[in-house]
């Protein structure tokens, strides 16, 4: 009979992740200024399952997404599932079951993990957790403000500089004046520039009017709304885009009357999800050495519909951990590695064991995260390991502490 010399590897599955102790301590360093400031603004945490029903991303999410990046697959039951790939349709879906017995305006927020099939690379792999931070039931853009402020205050709370990062913002709701009126687009006309718009940094530029002016059907030619260009009053002539331009303005002002200045329209914000009716924004790394969207959102008022329910003003947006991670490495904002475990008892001789163990439980009953060194190796292997574990102090129990019923916290250097 031949052997089997056969191994399991040890890597993961391509484009996950695992956490050692050093990683999960930065995971819980975004986790806990993600919820303490979502928290702060007033919003309620939930979660769900990461298993849904296939027709939920069908009916509203990108086909790109559906077709291209989902894992989907028949279960036991002859159903069809996919690993949700964004958390928005879940949150809709949760509102819309329980409609008549919220308060609203409603504040809610969730940190998900979320599973796209794309081929990994920096910023993007296939799992990955997400804060989602979403308001229903608010029409004006009151909403709008709020959220994209809350999104301001989060990567200032990790220690960003206004100078870091950049807040793009456009309309969904502009561009579909824009494209209804002045370029005289049917619905499907549309959608489909508005997905070609989104995939606009993914191209040479010449290939990407090349492109527009085919689904189109004539020149291409971004329409220039600022105030100072001579397109400017030919088009606010067209009420819906006066209406919708007017709107943008105002969101613009008062993020930059809250203290938001490093705010800017950019016609060129997307958002690839056909759910967004309003505005939508994305916030940019300004360093050369990342410079990238980090994450963004936007209005969704009529996702309600997707369940047979009448529309419900919302407003949302999601930040991935694996993006913002590189933010704070790009800029030196990752906390120092530190182990939850405060003090290490290091036992000289398994006759004073009881003793440290005493020690032990006394600072444990005083809220202080302890581990006991059971080896009962020499002190200069104890206080390695300790260092090894991060672990910044010691106490070293002998006979003589024993003895005395003393002890001393000992500061370890972080170097040898």
């Amino acid at each position: 009979m031949s052997k089997n010399n056969s191994t399991v590897s040890t890597e993961p599955y391509k484009g996950v992740r695992d956490f050692y102790p050093e990683d999960m301590a930065i995971q819980n360093h975004i986790f806990s200024v993600w919820k303490k400031t979502a928290e702060r603004f007033g919003y309620t945490e939930y979660n769900a399952s990461i298993l849904e029903p296939a027709e939920l991303y069908k009916a509203k999410t990108s086909e790109e997404i559906v077709n291209e990046q989902t894992y989907t697959f028949i279960d036991r039951g002859d159903r069809e599932v996919t690993l949700r790939p964004e958390m928005t349709p879940t949150v809709a879906r949760m509102v819309a079951g329980r409609r008549r017995d919220l308060g609203f305006p409603l504040r809610w927020f969730s940190i998900p993990n979320v599973f796209r099939y794309e081929r990994p690379q920096r910023g993007r792999l296939r799992e990955h957790w997400q804060l989602n931070v979403d308001m229903f039931g608010l029409a004006s853009t009151d909403a709008d403000i709020e959220l994209i402020t809350v999104a301001y205050e989060i990567m200032k709370n990790f220690g960003a500089k206004n100078s870091d990062f950049i807040i793009k913002v456009s309309s969904r709701k502009l561009m579909n004046a824009v494209f209804g009126t002045w370029y005289e687009l049917d619905e499907a006309q549309s959608k489909a520039l508005q997905r070609h718009m989104d995939k606009k940094s993914k191209m040479p530029e010449e290939v990407f009017y090349i492109e527009a002016e085919k689904i189109v059907g004539k020149p291409f030619k971004f329409l220039n709304l600022s105030h100072t260009s001579s397109q400017y009053e030919e088009a606010m002539a067209f009420p819906a885009i006066r209406e919708a331009k007017e709107e943008l303005d105002l969101v613009l002002a008062e993020l930059k009357a809250r203290g938001v200045t490093n705010v800017e329209y950019d016609e060129n914000i997307i958002r690839g999800f056909d759910y967004y009716t309003g505005t939508v924004f994305e916030v940019f790394d300004t360093d050369p050495a990342n410079n990238r969207s980090l994450f963004g959102g936007g209005r969704y008022d009529n996702l309600m519909k997707l369940f047979g329910d009448e529309s419900l003003p919302a407003f949302g947006f999601g930040m991935g951990d694996v993006t913002i991670r590189d933010f704070l490495e790009t800029h030196g904002l990752l906390p120092a590695s530190v182990s939850s475990t405060e003090v290490m008892v290091c036992i000289m001789d398994e006759s004073c064991k009881a003793y440290a163990e005493e020690v032990a439980n006394g600072l444990r009953s005083n809220n202080t995260n302890v581990a006991v060194n059971y080896s009962y190796k020499n002190i200069s292997d104890q206080t390695k390991a300790a260092r090894k574990l991060s672990i910044p102090k010691v106490i070293i129990i002998g006979e003589n502490e024993a003895k005395t019923k003393t002890y001393t916290i000992k500061d370890l250097p972080e170097t040898e």
